[in-house]
């Protein structure tokens, strides 16, 4: 593949989804956080929270749960209950990396470049999986929604904030991000990133990553090195 980015010295990388494949773990968690606000499996209210998860993977999930359920005190409560139940499943051992993300971030990191994990869980889970994976000293640097003032995707923040408390790019063009969501690629593109690339590995699509204005897709985050190619020596 033609490197097509060589200047880029920032990549900010979702988590569940793109460098994490975690089997749908996010649906059944939403389950226990469905049941604790009344909502039963196989009903229609159900089903249709269901698609909204769906559809909005990717986004802070205090701030789905807000839609969903109203007021501020039951979002909470399902969010806890989400964050309890998923937590749960990542100690029974049910996640694992993308195959060929570690070493997709390794080869970024050993070409100059700064890698940042993100995600819209909160702090213990996003904690809870990279104890799972032995990747707390994988990236200098991981964020979720609270770490950058409490929005998360699509809103730039996270991107943004990854731009700032780093200092690896001197420009947001100098920056790369990639998620398997829409949300991904839309907070990417909101904060001006030079490369904002999709992964077929979760749960959006082409057609989605276009929409949002993606300026690649990829096959998966293992890909992404050759994307970039060596880094720039301009500072």
């Amino acid at each position: 593949m033609t490197p097509v980015t060589p200047d880029i010295r920032l990549v900010v990388l979702d988590m569940a989804g793109t460098t994490v494949a975690d089997g749908g773990l996010v649906e059944r968690a939403f389950e226990a956080a469905a049941r604790e606000l009344g909502v039963e499996p196989g009903s229609a209210r159900h089903a249709e929270h269901l698609a909204y998860v769906r559809a909005t993977m990717g986004e802070s999930k205090i701030s789905v749960f807000r839609h969903l359920f109203g007021d501020e005190e039951r979002a909470r409560r399902a969010n806890t209950a989400f964050e309890k139940a998923y937590g749960e499943l990542v100690d029974a051992g049910l996640v694992a990396p993308v195959p060929g993300a570690r070493e997709a971030v390794e080869e970024l990191a050993g070409s100059g470049r700064t890698v940042v994990l993100t995600t819209g869980f909160s702090r213990v889970t996003q904690d809870a999986l990279l104890d799972a994976l032995g990747w707390r000293d994988l990236v200098p640097l991981t964020l979720c929604p609270a770490d950058a003032g409490g929005r998360g995707r699509p809103y730039p923040d996270m991107v943004l904030t990854a731009f700032l408390r780093t200092r690896a790019a001197d420009d947001v063009r100098q920056v790369a991000v990639v998620g398997d969501t829409s949300y991904d690629v839309l907070s990417g593109v909101r904060a001006g990133a030079g490369l904002v690339a999709g992964v077929r590995t979760g749960a959006h699509g082409d057609e989605q990553f276009r929409t949002a204005g993606a300026t690649h897709v990829l096959d998966s985050v293992a890909g992404l090195p050759a994307l970039l190619g060596p880094a720039s020596s301009r500072r």
